[in-house]
């Protein structure tokens, strides 16, 4: 019987660890969540040996944390997926994520943006090319939608928190965190050119990490004309690795802008985002170039 099982049986962190076991599982959670959901693709792009992988994978299914499903017969093949448990393990990958950007790779400040060189930027400059996995989030409605339009070209603005004045309150401190502020301002300038995104074959939505009714309020109190998407469970963020900060209680997205083609490919990114309003007029360049219209 493992340790974990006899002196620290009421422990539910080291009861945690004996199912995820070492570092291994977690970068194999990790690709998983960015759709990286089949042997060969985890083994290449990990490093680790197939006897390794396969065990760790199959601890992973006997542990609840994954299913299989066959995608071909012959031979028999699986996707290996993330189950409601599995995704459980979001908000762990997320806080990982930001302690290492943090701490271990910055030098500890809260900040809601990043150096032009840093490893975040790196990171996020990287995903042109990459294509979205195929996952939801939550319009403010309360409807479940692909971050991106299959129509059209799509802007996702990620941004750390809008607020309604007076009614929600910004979260404490909120002013002294660099890059927080400009949420509005970066909506409204979004919204007055949104026509224009329309004309150059493209649509606006934006996305946070708040809730839907939080969202709601906003986009009716500032009247967006575009959609603002919920990532409050934290799928697009960990699929994407997007950079976080944490303020409030909360995990909040550090302000970025994607431009997605109908297909939901990456085909620039705008981080960091030091002007919001700024950087409107820069991504209606962007699509007007990538678009061809």
């Amino acid at each position: 019987m493992r340790r974990v099982d006899l002196a620290d049986a009421d422990c539910g962190i080291a009861q945690s660890l004996g199912v995820l076991t070492d570092w291994w599982t977690f970068l194999i959670v990790r690709d998983i969540a960015g759709g990286v959901t089949r042997f060969d693709g985890l083994q290449r792009g990990l490093g680790m040996s197939r006897r390794a992988l396969t065990e760790r994978l199959a601890a992973l299914t006997e542990h609840g944390v994954l299913r299989r499903r066959r995608y071909t017969d012959r031979p028999p093949r699986y996707d290996y997926l993330l189950t409601a448990k599995g995704e459980g393990l979001l908000p762990v990958l997320i806080a990982l994520q930001e302690w290492g950007d943090r701490h271990v790779l910055g030098d500890g400040s809260l900040t809601a943006t990043a150096a032009a060189g840093s490893a975040e930027a790196r990171r996020m400059h990287a995903l042109v090319g990459r294509k979205i996995p195929d996952l939801t989030v939550v319009r403010h409605d309360g409807s479940a939608v692909p971050p991106a339009d299959p129509d059209a070209w799509t802007v996702l603005y990620c941004f750390p928190g809008a607020f309604v004045p007076g009614a929600q309150g910004l979260p404490p401190y909120w002013s002294d965190i660099p890059g927080a502020p400009g949420c509005t301002l970066e909506s409204r300038t979004y919204a007055e050119r949104a026509a224009d995104f329309a004309a150059a074959g493209a649509r606006v939505h934006g996305v946070s990490t708040q809730r839907p009714d939080q969202l709601a309020a906003f986009a009716e109190h500032a009247a967006l004309p575009f959609p603002l998407l919920s990532d409050a469970d934290g799928r697009l963020t960990a699929a994407l690795l997007l950079p976080t900060f944490r303020a409030a209680g909360t995990d909040r997205l550090k302000r970025a802008t994607l431009l997605l083609d109908r297909a939901a490919t990456v085909r620039a990114v705008q981080f960091p985002v030091t002007d919001p309003a700024g950087s409107v007029t820069e991504m209606l360049r962007l699509v007007q170039e990538h678009a061809r219209i």
